[in-house]
């Protein structure tokens, strides 16, 4: 049941924060933004409210399934872990416990997630002029015209490797952040939740979903500009020879606050998107465990 609750909560989250991605992701990998504004203004001057939600169908889907082993997998390990350990799955856990089980979930899904990332990264950056938009430049066709194109597109120019680019920032991204996710959420809910009572109340989830994404997204944010680098940079470009020069080459080229490009939409946005991620997970679970018991 934690795959189902978790697919439907990471489907909802997706649609709520897509827009903010979308700028997020353009102020990392561009230098003609002043700021998050600027790029807001801009999106929608030349591309209307569509360009906030270009490959926004394909993401949802992706992140769905994505979501679904994300939270199964760390459930699941949990559960080994506390059985090995204490002897029995429904054992407390204890924080390191949380931390390797969520560590281990953002590693699983990396494999799923990078094709998915590639491809949004790069349907968030195409630009399209909207037909409202006058241009004194004849309008180009796009290059992807949809996410699946996208993949195809890339698979054929840049082979299967193309489709895994920034895989490795994407792991060290995920598994860390993962844990602290979890971790935050897990002890959040512990110390909110008054004595005697074995379940948070849906308030303490919201806040605690909350804060466990803007603190996970937070210190997830350097990574993340280097994934979105190196998944934009198509094969007649070749500016990143991997991870460690294409952190070396944007420090050297913008300073070291290019790591942290986004960091403000990273964690405004993080804080609704996991409130949604967790109330949703949580509801779907309670809604089963009831539906179960009255059989």
């Amino acid at each position: 049941m934690d795959f189902i609750a978790g697919a439907i909560g990471g489907g909802l989250s997706t649609a709520v924060g897509y827009p903010l991605d979308t700028v997020k992701v353009r102020i990392q990998t561009e230098r003609n933004y002043n700021g998050i504004w600027h790029c807001i203004r801009e999106t929608y001057r030349t591309e209307k409210v569509w360009g906030f939600y270009k490959g926004v169908s394909a993401s949802v889907l992706t992140v769905s399934v994505i979501s679904s082993v994300s939270f199964g997998t760390y459930k699941n390990i949990l559960c080994t872990i506390c059985k090995l350990r204490y002897g029995a799955a429904d054992e407390k856990p204890s924080k390191l416990d949380v931390s390797v089980a969520g560590g281990a979930a953002g590693a699983a899904r990396v494999v799923l997630m990078t094709p998915s990332e590639v491809a949004k990264v790069r349907m968030q950056t195409q630009r399209n002029p909207h037909p409202s938009v006058a241009s004194p430049q004849p309008v180009s066709k796009p290059k992807y015209r949809g996410s699946l194109h996208c993949l195809k597109v890339i698979a054929k120019e840049e082979g299967f490797g193309g489709l895994y680019k920034g895989c490795s920032a994407l792991l060290c991204r995920d598994s860390s952040s993962s844990a602290i996710y979890f971790l935050t959420y897990s002890a959040l809910c512990e110390w909110l939740t008054p004595a005697g009572r074995n379940k948070p109340g849906f308030l303490v989830v919201l806040l605690s979903g909350g804060f466990a994404g803007v603190l996970a997204w937070g210190l997830a944010t350097p990574m993340d500009v280097i994934k979105s680098r190196m998944q934009t940079d198509e094969s007649d470009q070749h500016k990143y020879k991997g991870l460690v020069h294409c952190a070396r080459e944007s420090v050297r080229k913008e300073g070291a606050k290019v790591l942290f490009k986004g960091l403000g939409l990273n964690c405004i946005r993080a804080f609704p998107v996991n409130m949604v991620v967790f109330v949703t997970y949580e509801a779907v679970l309670r809604f089963t465990d009831h539906y179960t018991n009255k059989k």
